[in-house]
């Protein structure tokens, strides 16, 4: 049976609190990738709900150990 994956905040690939490093490492694709995508969405929508849901996030995501 495959080892079931569990989303972290990373620790090493880490701008401000490893939000996106952790979910790159998780989808297995490029952090600046998703970083990138998130500014431009967090732009587009108004900054308020996307400051939301990064703080949202931040605080749900537990850290790598």
């Amino acid at each position: 049976m495959p080892k079931s994956k569990k989303l972290f905040r990373s620790k090493s690939n880490r701008m401000f609190a490893g939000v996106f490093g952790g979910l790159g490492e998780y989808l297995e694709t490029d952090s600046t990738v998703l970083r990138v995508v998130f500014v431009l969405i967090t732009i587009f929508s108004g900054f308020v709900p996307g400051l939301i849901a990064y703080l949202a996030a931040w605080l749900i995501i537990p850290e790598d150990k």
